[in-house]
């Protein structure tokens, strides 16, 4: 890729100035394209959906820094405006690949002739993601449970796609149960608050999330409960409770007006263990049971993909330093499994995982090379899974980390792996990170065959992420994306 090479400006705060009214002018461009058109735009793999301005800049500082172009907020804006005046149908469209793209074409091209010969197959195209809207109930609302509502709500765009229409919980002891579940959903010590409204409807046991009502349903077990009763049909019923996770047991989920189950935990027997990314494709049309595996099996598999087709891998070790979970105690007490119940806020607790053994659930290749343990940590949210491999051949730490590089920005697993090479990087910064996982350049070791990596990932939101993306793999949402080699996805 040529470098767009643009003269240090004079002036850097008018030119701040300039770009931030730009960024400022796209928000509308970016809003009425997804919500009029369900056209959802990009930012090499970032969604610009619901973004403020500064968030908007950061993106492009961010492509700036670890693809060295210059592209800049006088690049994209032109880019969108030619976008939103063209009748197109929904798709994914990644603005800043378009950019670079253009950039790099012949120069007597118009704009707008570029764009109308990129999104020739969409213009005028009356297609849908899905032929009809997909009814999902989330069965459980615990801290998986409402990151997903958040991702549904957020990305319900015209409302013809994915639509969350109830949760199946069991009812507290509190007479305020509802809205305790509205406080839970409104904010979050991690996360943050919630980016919309929320209205509870005590009468009609519903909570309406940025004008989606969605029926809070009370029960004990999935036997209780016919979704027909609440005008739901053939819905996706997504398990956040792992109570479950054979056949027989979630089985019991497919009751009147629920045609599929996902769970959001590692599953048993012959259940397809589904890593976005990787298997997706294991996701067969009769298939009604699937697993969006763990959050650490999808933080190290894409990973573990990229290096045995590159490189090759003998054997290895996974290692996980953990953020503490709610299986945990807060303070020493009695506790099932061993060491936890120590106090999870005091301690480091080693344990054990499974995510090792998984992998070769998804690469079967893997099986019997890798080993796994865990370590829980004193900190709520992001994780680190620490890959010590032994390669089929040697490398540098240049090249793997230019491999690495490559495969976060220009392969179909952008959105799985993310890639920072910041020097001062900590847990914190990747919370609410949408990638599977995020390699930490600085921190890889390479000698001869042997290498380290070190993988950061919000174990919660960057696997909620997933499991959206499966979700919507399972119900058949088929998005065009553009430009064709940009390889989109969620």
């Amino acid at each position: 890729m040529e470098e767009q090479n643009r003269p240090v400006p004079r002036n850097f705060f008018e030119d701040w100035k300039d770009r931030e009214a730009l960024a400022e002018s796209m928000i509308p461009l970016i809003g009425k394209l997804y919500r009029k058109k369900n056209i959802s735009t990009y930012m090499y793999g970032n969604s610009m959906v619901n973004k403020s301005v500064t968030d908007l800049m950061q993106d492009h500082r961010f492509i700036r820094q670890v693809e060295s172009n210059e592209i800049s907020e006088f690049d994209t804006y032109p880019m969108l405006e030619a976008i939103s005046k063209l009748p197109l149908g929904p798709a994914h469209i990644d603005v800043g690949k378009l950019v670079v793209k253009f950039q790099n074409t012949d120069k007597d091209c118009s704009l707008e002739s570029f764009i109308e010969s990129e999104l020739d197959e969409i213009i005028g195209s009356e297609n849908k993601p899905l032929p009809q809207p997909q009814d999902v109930v989330l069965y459980g609302f615990g801290r998986i449970g409402r990151l997903i509502a958040r991702l549904l709500v957020d990305k319900a765009g015209g409302g013809d796609v994915l639509r969350l229409r109830a949760i199946v919980i069991r009812k507290g002891i509190s007479d305020d149960d509802l809205d305790k579940r509205a406080a839970l959903l409104r904010t979050d010590s991690v996360h943050g608050p919630f980016k919309g409204t929320i209205r509870v409807l005590h009468d009609k046991n519903i909570l309406v999330v940025n004008g989606n009502p969605i029926k809070i349903i009370y029960a004990n077990s999935p036997s209780e409960i016919d979704y027909t009763e609440f005008d739901i049909k053939n819905a996706i019923i997504v398990d956040n409770t792992g109570v479950w996770r054979d056949t027989k047991g979630l089985s019991e989920h497919l009751r009147p007006g629920a045609s599929k189950v996902m769970l959001t935990a590692p599953a048993g027997d012959d259940i397809p263990n589904i890593v976005f990314g990787i298997n997706e494709n294991d996701i067969k049309p009769h298939c009604k049971i699937i697993s969006a595996a763990s959050c650490t099996t999808n933080a190290i598999v894409p990973v573990l993909k990229c290096l045995l087709d590159e490189f090759g891998i003998k054997n290895g070790h996974v290692e996980t330093v953990h953020a503490y979970t709610n299986d945990q105690n807060l303070i020493d007490n009695y506790h099932k499994g061993g060491r936890r119940g120590r106090s999870a806020a005091l301690n480091m607790v080693l344990t054990s995982t499974g995510a090792a053994k998984a992998v070769s659930k998804v690469i079967p290749e893997l099986k019997g090379k890798l080993t796994g343990n865990a370590i829980r940590v004193p900190t709520p949210n992001v994780s680190m899974a620490i890959l010590s491999l032994q390669l089929e051949r040697d490398t540098t730490r240049e090249e793997l980390n230019e491999f690495m590089r490559k495969k976060a920005l220009h392969s179909n697993l952008q959105q799985q792996i993310g890639f920072t090479a910041s020097t001062e990087a900590v847990s914190t910064d990747f919370v609410g990170s949408r990638q599977a996982c995020v390699i930490d350049a600085h921190a890889t070791i390479v000698e001869a065959n042997s290498c380290i990596l070190y993988c950061w990932y919000d174990n919660e939101f960057g696997y909620s992420c997933q499991v959206v993306r499966c979700l919507e793999k399972f119900a058949g949402v088929v998005w065009p994306m553009y430009p064709k080699n940009s390889f989109l996805n969620s």
